[in-house]
């Protein structure tokens, strides 16, 4: 069980949607910042780094809009769907754009995993979105 999951559990209020789907965002935003923070770094270690300026931007801006969303979304007091719901729509763009970018880069590894993790939350934030309608 993950740690959202286990801190979700522990909180006396009902949730307007199904724990196992918040959880399952916020494990995925989080994995997403960690991916995209290391992609990044082995990113400035490639030969030609300027090949790797447009993952480098994306990866940055993808993990500050998860980063900013695990935050939001795990706070589960006084939910506020005006807020929420752009940033998850806001991750959901950025992680296919920079999945899109990562993806062209696969022949690295790190691309190709930070590319998986950014497909996964990409699916993972769009389920959420589909849980709160």
């Amino acid at each position: 069980m993950s740690y959202a999951r286990q801190m979700l559990d522990t909180y006396s209020r009902t949730f307007n949607v199904d724990a196992g789907v918040l959880a399952a965002a916020i494990d995925a935003l989080s994995d997403c910042v960690e991916a995209c923070n290391a992609d990044n770094a082995a990113d400035l270690g490639e030969p030609n780094v300027t090949e790797m300026v447009t993952c480098i931007r994306l990866c940055l801006d993808c993990a500050d809009i998860c980063a900013a969303t695990a935050g939001v979304t795990s706070r589960q007091t006084d939910y506020d769907a005006a807020v929420t719901r752009p940033l998850l729509e806001a991750c959901v763009a950025i992680c296919k754009s920079c999945g899109d970018e990562c993806e062209r880069h696969a022949h690295m590894p790190h691309c190709r995993v930070c590319a998986e993790v950014c497909r996964r939350c990409e699916q993972a934030c769009q389920e959420l979105l589909d849980a709160t309608k």
